[in-house]
């Protein structure tokens, strides 16, 4: 008994095959994206104005800090983004799901997107506090080479005629990049870098101050939210490609839906 046969014999793995099914991952995505979607706004919004406007200027840095409220929760997204294509990937591979392989095909360019956000946010706030728009420090090298690894994804994926073999050689390609990941966060503490150490993750008490704390996790939340409306609508749209000749994608064209 190989492992999806395993698989399909769980209550639970029942419940997720049956979720992960096309016509109703479609149905019940298609109710979460305007949730998803308007929350992201207002929350974005509200931690703009707040983090523009209502935190206090850094005794030090002055009001160039700011630009942390967008480089920070990009700098997560980009590694999240990542974390969330390596398990697809691994899903996809283990167990056959087709929409975990949907589901980091649909990631790649959004996580691209944030990794690139960041880098250039980076270099923005790098220029007046290191004095220079690049410097090889070990954090922002790791990043750069995440960002790679999101076009590298991408590229090899149009490369392949093959959907499933397109979906089989990215996962496995998701999984291996993974190592990046604890690099890019432990950089600042394996090697002497430019780049300060963590003032939000930390075991003990965050050593940035509440009222800047406060719309930095705002932004954060509101870019997750983004994310998962973003990512269901592209997956959304992969899924009705994909199943363009089957009957219930025909009866939702006719229904009008």
């Amino acid at each position: 008994m190989n492992a999806v046969t395993k698989a399909k014999t769980n209550p639970v793995m029942k419940f997720i095959y049956h979720f992960a099914s096309p016509k109703h991952f479609y149905r019940i995505s298609g109710k979460l994206v305007p949730w998803f979607g308007w929350l992201a706004v207002i929350l974005l919004i509200i931690g703009s104005i707040d983090g523009l406007f209502v935190a206090p200027v850094d005794y030090q840095q002055g009001d160039s800090y700011r630009i942390i409220f967008i480089h920070v929760p990009a700098a997560w997204m980009s590694m999240f983004i990542y974390m969330v294509m390596a398990v697809s990937g691994a899903i996809g591979l283990i167990w056959k799901i087709k929409l975990a392989d949907v589901v980091a095909s649909s990631s790649a360019p959004i996580g691209a997107a944030f990794t690139f956000l960041a880098l250039v946010t980076g270099a923005i706030w790098g220029k007046p506090m290191w004095g220079a728009w690049w410097v090889w420090d070990a954090r922002l090298t790791a990043e750069l080479i995440l960002l790679f690894l999101y076009l590298g994804f991408m590229a090899l994926e149009a490369a392949i005629e093959d959907p499933r073999a397109a979906a089989r050689a990215c996962a496995i390609l998701a999984i291996v990049g993974v190592v990046n990941i604890p690099i890019i966060h432990y950089s600042v503490e394996w090697w002497n870098t430019l780049h300060q150490g963590a003032t939000v993750t930390k075991f003990d008490k965050p050593s940035i101050h509440i009222s800047m704390l406060i719309p930095l996790l705002i932004m954060a939340v509101g870019f997750k939210l983004y994310y998962a409306a973003v990512v269901l609508v592209r997956a959304r749209n992969k899924v009705l490609y994909a199943e363009q000749n089957n009957r219930w994608v025909k009866d939702l064209v006719k229904s009008g839906c």
